[in-house]
């Protein structure tokens, strides 16, 4: 029994018991339900759709099913900084204005707001991202146009054969399906970079820092004849240390992963060769004939935003802001992970960042999750019997024992990702005396005695009670434990803190 008291103490089963009982915490939000129609839990308020938590119900029972979706994942997190900021991010567009076609007839991207162009050099000057002297800027819906615009610009009009277009694994998931879906004559998915051997002309996808895992790339192939597509839409100073300006052939950077806004779908590319600019651009006009230019707009009145308040002393620095929400989001996430024996997460080396002026922990927008255990071939489909949606490591190229977590989403949506990996984990038989086994099970319908005092842990609206989780626990727990490690200790001490001290907010 000491043993397995070493593993768990009252405080860990709080934590374990929380992330179990979503029932305390649905039936704040949830006052009827519709038999048989699934519903999106607004879990945080202002906005009108969610994917944080979808819920559903098969039968007219009070039961109802909890999924914790992290595939796609809204950047959601950003949400309540663009609220604090108030009308400062407001545009008004009056009926009249907009209305051509032509943004810029003399610019070589005659769709291109002169307001956004503007603003993309001056936040990349803040920032020291990108070096944007002597770069053409295509603007593109989103960068899933531009990566799309990229692959036509660069491949040869008149080619014998498909391009080749390739990525070292795990490589983010939408490269070779982008590269396959219009089954074009010009270019073809070729597969991992690492053994790519072909010979011919290529174009290969570096995405730094990486999607799905986070690390920093630079170019696997390293042959004559490779045309290179920098993605850096998370090269910004919340998620990873800017080491640099990046001076490339052609970068790829998108709005929503900068600052939240995917609903304005921008993305833009800096590309030094004029013949390709050309090309990107020529693709978007007969896509979609330009881009939005009331998003320009809107995102030109944002990133103004974003660069006065990250160059000012007021407190409002959203790469401050932003920075520490990502911190706290991998610390607890770390915390739940050092704990348990079922899982890992990709370890990573300090940098210094030129923007904050000191070291920082790169800290990406999504978890690369293992499962250790050897019983476990495929994390994705254990983690959804656990009602937990992710994208397995098959999407990236890799073994079924990887998945992608996405972590811009709201806290309410970590916290629960969190408690649901710490009971995951906790269903793990341990060794208990006499080396027997323990083969226990949480046991959701035991959730019902309440240990102490209510207590409020920052979300809004949201009371959680301290719950024992199982009938068979609760025997274990009236009795004399020996004190855990201090590591545990710490660690769940540390969990409870931050969710007790986060602001209403967050």
């Amino acid at each position: 029994m000491a043993n397995f008291f070493s593993i768990f103490t009252i405080t860990n089963l709080l934590i374990l018991s929380l992330a179990l009982n979503l029932r305390l915490v649905m039936r704040v939000y949830l006052n009827s339900e519709k038999h048989g129609q699934p519903k999106v839990v607004d879990v945080e308020g202002p906005a009108t759709q969610r994917t944080l938590l979808s819920v559903s119900s098969s039968s007219g029972e009070e039961d109802i099913d909890k999924v914790i979706n992290l595939n796609h994942g809204d950047p959601t997190m950003y949400e309540k900084y663009w609220m604090m900021m108030g009308d400062k991010t407001t545009v008004v567009i009056p009926g009249w204005h907009s209305m051509s076609y032509f943004s810029d007839v003399k610019n070589l991207c005659w769709f291109l707001e002169p307001r956004l162009a503007m603003q993309i050099i001056r936040l990349h000057k803040a920032v020291g991202n990108a070096v944007t002297e002597g770069r053409h800027i295509v603007i593109g819906t989103g960068s899933s146009q531009l990566i799309m615009a990229a692959l036509f610009a660069l491949s040869p009009e008149d080619g014998s054969e498909p391009m080749s277009v390739v990525s070292t694994a795990p490589f983010y998931s939408s490269y070779p399906v982008m590269s396959t879906y219009l089954k074009s004559g010009l270019f073809n998915w070729a597969g991992d970079a690492r053994s790519f051997n072909k010979e011919g002309p290529y174009i290969e996808f570096i995405t730094s820092p990486n999607n799905p895992d986070g690390f920093v790339r630079s170019s696997t192939v390293n042959r004559t004849g490779g045309m290179l597509v920098h993605d850096l839409a998370y090269y910004w100073p919340q998620y990873t240390p800017i080491s640099s300006p990046a001076d490339h052939y052609l970068s790829l950077f998108t709005f929503s992963k900068a600052n939240g806004h995917a609903g304005t779908r921008i993305g833009w590319a800096l590309v030094k060769d004029e013949k390709v600019a050309k090309r990107m651009i020529k693709f978007i006009e007969l896509n979609t004939i330009g881009v939005s230019r009331d998003s320009q707009l809107r995102a030109a009145k944002i990133l103004e935003v974003m660069t006065n308040t990250g160059v000012d002393s007021s407190g409002e620095s959203f790469f401050d802001i932003s920075y520490h929400l990502m911190a706290e989001r991998w610390r607890l996430l770390r915390a739940a992970v050092n704990n348990s024996r079922r899982f890992s997460l990709p370890e990573f080396a300090p940098g210094f960042c030129n923007f904050f002026q000191k070291e920082t922990m790169p800290q990406p927008a999504f978890a690369w999750l293992k499962c250790e255990d050897d019983a476990v071939e495929d994390c994705e489909s254990f983690l959804r019997r656990q009602n937990i949606l992710t994208r397995g490591g098959s999407k990236f190229g890799v073994s079924t024992k990887y998945v992608r977590e996405k972590l811009v989403l709201a806290v309410l949506a970590v916290y629960l990702l969190v408690g649901a990996l710490t009971a995951t984990s906790a269903m793990i038989p341990h060794e208990i005396e006499g080396g027997e086994k323990s083969s226990w099970h949480v046991d959701k319908d035991g959730l019902r005695k309440t240990l102490g005092r209510k207590e409020s842990f920052g979300w809004p609206n949201v009371i959680a009670k301290k719950v024992v989780p199982t009938r068979n626990l609760r025997k274990v727990v009236k009795k004399s434990a020996p004190p855990a490690p201090t590591r545990n200790k710490a660690t769940t001490q540390r969990l409870l803190l931050y969710l007790q001290s986060l602001p209403d907010a967050y």
